[in-house]
């Protein structure tokens, strides 16, 4: 039991694993995710309806979304912001690892008459020779991702953003950084949850690690039957390190929100959004 508990205390090396796809693809988390991404006030995998259309309102109006613009949704999830740009006339295309999502943004499309084009598959590995006008990375896809995995997302993107296309993704910040703190929690749920249909424990660990600006959250979620585990790494991002990170890979950010509804930057805010475009200087 004393080793046990300590594999679950142990404090991970930066990005050791990459668990997000269990999140998505388990039978029964997935169906969880799913359930957060259609509750319109959760907030929990999308955002609250209300700020996905002041969202899509904006973004609608910033990059002239309308019939014949290329839109790519990266992280698509059940459709609700391809559904929206396709609702504008748009030509899109959402990609998404998760197949229950991936399968009810189809349905989706489908009762509704909208013809957009869902990928399921890991978008790390996408490649197409579409060319994207704009292309989307909205809820903080980017910040679980490894140097090595952003490093070949932004190639991803290189390859399939038009000439003068855009970019717009958001980011966790240094303040959530600053706000997070390390501490260990236990949970029981007798009748199933979340994590499992199944009685379980989940501890919670969440590290710190200063050198890199990156916060885990280590979930050990423990049944009669299995152990498993889910790290969430959030990699925080200061405006410059963000900056820093896309012109060494050939695109420059041009302009800086709070958030992708395109409110007014703010330094104290946990989470910020840009828009970047290629320079063409460099190459990820």
């Amino acid at each position: 039991m004393f080793g046990e508990l300590t594999e679950i205390a142990r404090r991970p090396r930066p990005f050791d694993r990459y668990t997000a796809p269990q999140l998505w693809t388990d039978p029964h988390i997935s169906g969880k995710m799913l359930e957060f991404h259609l509750d319109p006030e959760a907030g929990l995998a999308s955002r609250p309806q209300r700020f996905i259309e002041e969202s899509v309102r904006w973004i609608a109006s910033r990059f002239d979304i309308g019939p014949g613009v290329r839109v790519c949704d990266f992280g698509c999830g059940p459709g609700l912001y391809t559904s929206a740009f396709a609702k504008l006339g748009a030509r899109v295309t959402g990609i998404d690892f998760s197949e229950r999502s991936i399968e009810h943004a189809r349905g989706a499309a489908a009762r509704e008459g909208l013809d957009i084009e869902y990928i399921l598959g890991d978008y790390l590995e996408f490649s197409t020779d579409e060319r994207f006008d704009l292309i989307t990375l909205i809820f903080c896809d980017y910040c679980p991702l490894s140097p090595d995995q952003r490093r070949t997302l932004l190639g991803v993107f290189d390859g399939c953003l038009a000439e003068g296309g855009a970019i717009l993704l958001d980011v966790v910040s240094l303040v959530h950084f600053d706000l997070a703190e390390e501490r260990t929690t236990l949970e029981r749920s007798e009748d199933g949850g979340f994590w499992s249909a199944a009685p379980h424990f989940v501890f919670r660990n969440t590290f710190k690690y200063a050198g890199e600006a990156l916060v885990l959250d280590k979930y050990t979620v423990v049944e009669a039957a299995r152990t498993f585990e889910i790290l969430n790494w959030i990699q925080c991002f200061s405006p410059e390190s963000l900056k820093r990170e896309f012109g060494e890979r050939g695109f420059e950010v041009v302009e800086r929100y709070s958030d992708v509804a395109g409110d007014v930057y703010d330094p104290e805010a946990a989470e910020f959004a840009v828009v970047a475009r290629r320079t063409g200087k460099g190459r990820p």
